[in-house]
This record gives structure tokens, C-alpha cells and sequence, in this order.
């Protein structure tokens, strides 16, 4: 896939936008966590059977986020 196709099913809708740029802005994330949340936002919506990615979507892939910082924090 080029990167214009793979940005065109990586996009998610205003709110889930919105979403991602608060939850990078609150918890500090750094920038490469935009892009890899939106990877994780577009597996879930695929696992779920979704065509876009949803503002459900981007909320579990920046908890998985989360938990994934806490967790390494804590090793």
C-alpha cells in the first residue's frame, strides 16, 4: 500500500480525532504515540468490523497505551 491509501483508512472521524489530541495533550504522550495509537485504533475497528475508526475505537487504543506505559514504568 502507498502512504496515501494508508492514510485514507487510518483516519478517524472528528470526535475520534478530537479524542486522540486530548489524550496526547493530557497524558504527554510523545509524537510517535499519534501514529501508533491510530494503528491500534484501526486494528480494533477491523476486529470489530468496523470501515472507519471510531471515537470507541481510539478510546481503547489509548488505554492500551496506558496500560502499557504503566506497565513498563513498573518493571
Amino acid at each position: 500500500m502507498q502512504s496515501k491509501e494508508i492514510l485514507r483508512y487510518r483516519n478517524p472521524d472528528t470526535a475520534g480525532e478530537e479524542l486522540l489530541k486530548m489524550a496526547i495533550a493530557k497524558h504527554g504522550f510523545p509524537t510517535r504515540a499519534y501514529d501508533r495509537i491510530l494503528n491500534v485504533g484501526r486494528t480494533i475497528a477491523d476486529r470489530t468490523g468496523s470501515a472507519g475508526i471510531k471515537p470507541e475505537h481510539i478510546s481503547e487504543a489509548i488505554q492500551r497505551r496506558i496500560l502499557d506505559r504503566n506497565l513498563s514504568t513498573n518493571i
